[in-house]
C-alpha cells in the first residue's frame, strides 16, 4: 500500500518596519519591510519564514521564525493569504500562509540568514527565492487596493 504523501506547512512573515537610522542598508524613506538573504539553498533574497513544527501553531510559528532569523519580536496584525502552487518551493511541496506583522528595533541577521535589509516597493533586491516576488506583489497591491485582490 502506497503510503499518503502530504504538503508541508510553512509562514512566511511580512515585516513592516520604521527604519531606524543606523539601518539605512536598501531602504528608501522612513518604513519598509524585512527581507533576509538566504544562507541555504535556493539562494536569493526572501520573506522570513520556515516550517511548521509539530505541535505548533501558524501564529507560534510565525513568531518562532521571525526571531530566530531576524532577532525581531513581531505583533501579527493579521493573515495575508495562504500560497499552495506545488512548484513555489523547488525542494518540496509546501503550502505557506503569508502573515503581516509590525516590529520595532534593529533586524541582525541570525540562523539561517547571511544579510538582511529593509526594502520598500521600489528598491527590491534580486534575486528573490521561492515564489516571493509573487507574494509581494500581492501585498503591496493589497496596501493599495485591500482584500479584492484575493477572490476566488
Amino acid at each position: 500500500m502506497e503510503r499518503a504523501r502530504n504538503p508541508i506547512l510553512a509562514v512566511d512573515i511580512i515585516i513592516e518596519l520604521e527604519i531606524h537610522p543606523l539601518f539605512q542598508r536598501g531602504a528608501g524613506g522612513n518604513s519598509g519591510i524585512v527581507l533576509i538573504e538566504r544562507k541555504n539553498p535556493p539562494h536569493g533574497w526572501a520573506i522570513p519564514g520556515g516550517f511548521v513544527d509539530y505541535g505548533e501553531t501558524l501564529e507560534q510559528a510565525a513568531q518562532r521564525e521571525v526571531l530566530e532569523e531576524t532577532s525581531l519580536k513581531v505583533r501579527l496584525k493579521r493573515q495575508l493569504h495562504s500560497y499552495s502552487d506545488p512548484q513555489r518551493d523547488p525542494r518540496q511541496h509546501t503550502i505557506s500562509t503569508v502573515f503581516v506583522a509590525e516590529a520595532e528595533g534593529i533586524p541582525e541577521a541570525r540562523d539561517d540568514a547571511k544579510g538582511i535589509g529593509i526594502f520598500t516597493e521600489d528598491n527590491l533586491p534580486k534575486p528573490l527565492a521561492f515564489d516571493h516576488k509573487k507574494i509581494l506583489e500581492d501585498y503591496f497591491r493589497w496596501k493599495k487596493e485591500g482584500f479584492k485582490i484575493f477572490e476566488i
